[in-house]
């Protein structure tokens, strides 16, 4: 079985590309900005939860950010008018 997990490199480029800091999105999830830190050094896992919170926040889908495809597409409910 190949390994794909690309969470952490993935959850840096999106809050990157969001212009968020880990603080900020540490926040989002109800995290510290050090967890975000370590998420994103591949030091620490998460929760299923905040993995879908992030997937919601961010708009993609959680296999895309394990690594199990490369296509970002989220495939969830529409948002609600206003929310990101």
């Amino acid at each position: 079985m190949r390994k794909a997990i690309l969470f952490d490199q993935r959850l840096s480029l999106l809050r990157k590309q969001a212009g968020l800091s880990q603080k900020q999105l540490g926040e989002v999830i109800g995290v510290s900005n050090k967890a975000i830190c370590t998420m994103e050094n591949g030091t620490r896992e998460t929760t299923f939860e905040r993995l879908v919170l992030l997937a919601e926040f961010f708009h993609v889908s959680t296999d895309y950010l394990l690594g199990v495809t490369a296509d970002p597409a989220w495939r969830g409910a529409p948002l609600e008018e206003g929310k990101s």
